[in-house]
């Protein structure tokens, strides 16, 4: 466990890639399997879902600083971070025991605490602050909290872990898909030299775009690029081997009990077959709306009625694997083409053949009246690389919705900016009152952030609990994705992937929009 600490204290002293790396090959290199199992998976951003009552937290780590409540929360505010805070309160003469193994630690102090009472709970998280240095506690309590985040992306991790055990990096890669459990024996089969074959129900590594923000003529010739429309679903690998079928999702979840439909049609599909694509809402010739598919989403062994109602299918854009062979380092054309001579129970994502950028630039405008977001533009000769490769694929979206709404509520964010009011919620007018219609996280400056948070802390006209409802006087452009009625919101309307645009310092509060331009704005 102070091992693992020390790892964390150095990853988090520098900002340079080379050094982060440096500290984790050195740390895998010495850690024991078992613990270099639980410190990939916190690093990956894997969470323990524990269940702790975080006041009584709050009471038990004023209780071991010998100071009140009120004291800790005052340090709290300051500090700005929980963890940070409950660590540094608690003396430093505590942390005298000996070192302990991460694994060991993990299994003998966090997972015991599930289904234990507050009293045994009390005993074994109290008994750790005592053994634990100042570092180490603070470690600890963000495993605790499942808000364990550092500044080292999976990738770096990989990374890492390939050039210590000397492997290549899309291997690695490769094997931590799907489900991987935090074991020594699961983190020897990660970097063995040869894993004696891999799990039939592994899916590859997702391929990712980067978003395509200079002007499209940059890209050379259109000859060059492949153009599918963009579709607003869930990104999936559909696998099919050993006559078994396995639906991952972008985020690595196993989603087949959400998707019977699909895991029976994908049963038709070659075995030894992987195909990419996108799961989305179907009329029977068309996508439908994300909105549609969202009832979908969640749900387990989904009843007759709702697949009835929501029926779905897959887009498939890409073929990774046909009779048991990868294909990924084949070009993106021989991918397509073999793919069009599969006989697959989905359809394929269509291509968009023009003859130069202006003409595509002007289907483009088509977008949302076909249910797409705009266009994918992939190389023809590119392989499906690992994550996001810069030039080989771009995401060439339509401008969003916009509208000028009034910052109403604040409360604070988390992480580096847990003492500033960096989550916003947002009204538009309705019959002289502003309605509450969507939050907001991203799209301001350091600068604009400061700047609002000063504002934010002068003009409190109301707390409740963490949220502040300020006087209503800014006014900022949000941007959004998609637009529906919905009943589950208070302004009757939701919109999808609200961030903001901009600060609109030249206009008034009254000057923003109304809930009824924003009705407007959704197609008839």
């Amino acid at each position: 466990m102070n091992n693992f600490a020390a790892l964390i204290t150095r990853l988090d002293e520098t900002n340079r890639t080379n050094e982060k790396v440096a500290a984790l090959v050195d740390y895998f290199k010495g850690a024991e399997p078992s613990d270099a199992a639980w410190a990939l998976s916190f690093l990956s951003g894997r969470k323990l879902k524990l269940g702790l009552n975080r006041t009584a937290l709050r009471q038990w780590a004023a209780e071991e600083a010998e100071i009140p409540v009120w004291l800790l929360e005052e340090c709290y505010d300051n500090v700005g971070d929980l963890s940070e805070t409950m660590a540094r309160v608690i003396p430093d003469e505590f942390g005298v025991a000996p070192p302990t193994s991460l694994a060991g630690f993990v299994e003998e102090r966090i997972l015991a605490l599930v289904g234990a009472d507050l009293e045994l709970q009390k005993s074994i998280i109290v008994g750790a602050w005592h053994e634990l240095s100042s570092d180490a506690r603070f470690v600890f309590n963000k495993l605790l909290s499942s808000s364990f985040r550092i500044g080292v992306s999976q990738d770096l991790v990989v990374r890492a872990i390939g050039q210590a055990f000397k492997l290549p990096t899309p291997l690695v890669a490769h094997r931590l898909m799907g489900t991987w459990e935090p074991t020594g024996d699961a983190f020897s089969r990660l970097v063995a030299q040869d894993d004696g074959g891999s799990n039939i129900s592994q899916p590859y590594p997702f391929c990712l775009a980067h978003p395509l923000e200079s002007e499209v003529s940059a890209l050379g010739e259109i000859a060059d690029w492949q153009v599918e429309w963009k579709w607003d679903g869930i990104r999936a690998q559909v696998i099919h081997r050993n006559g078994e079928v396995f639906i991952w999702s972008r985020g690595e979840e196993l989603i087949n009990d959400s998707f019977p439909d699909l895991v029976d049609a994908a049963r038709q599909m070659p075995d030894g077959t992987v195909i990419d694509g996108e799961i989305v809402a179907w009329d029977g010739e068309h996508p439908r709306s994300f909105n549609e598919l969202q009832r979908r989403l969640g749900r387990k062994n989904p009843g007759k009625t709702i697949l009835s109602a929501v029926r779905v299918t897959v887009l498939a854009y890409d073929l990774l694997e046909v009779q048991g062979t990868d294909l990924r380092s084949k070009p993106m054309r021989d991918r397509r083409s073999q793919l069009e001579t599969l006989s697959l129970p989905f359809p394929l994502s269509p291509l968009v053949v023009e003859s130069s950028w202006e003409s595509l630039a002007d289907l483009r405008e088509e977008s949302r009246q076909r249910g797409a977001e705009g266009f994918m533009l992939k190389r023809r000769d590119s392989e499906y690389g690992t994550g996001r490769k810069r030039g080989l694929w771009w995401k060439w979206k339509i401008n969003p919705y916009s509208i000028d709404a009034v910052l109403t509520y604040a409360q604070k964010g988390s992480g580096r900016r847990a003492n500033l009011f960096t989550d916003y919620t947002f009204g538009l007018w309705h019959q002289g009152e502003l309605v509450t219609f969507a939050k907001a996280y991203s799209g301001l400056s350091d600068q604009e952030i400061a700047e609002v948070d000063a504002f934010i802390r002068r003009s409190v006209v109301e707390a409740f609990g963490p949220v502040r409802q300020v006087k209503p006087e800014l006014v900022f452009e949000l941007g959004f994705e998609s637009i529906q009625i919905s009943k589950r919101h208070k302004s009757g309307i939701a919109v999808r992937f609200p961030r903001i645009l901009r600060w609109r310092k030249d206009k008034k509060a009254d000057e923003a929009d109304s809930i009824e331009t924003l009705r407007a704005l959704i197609a008839p």
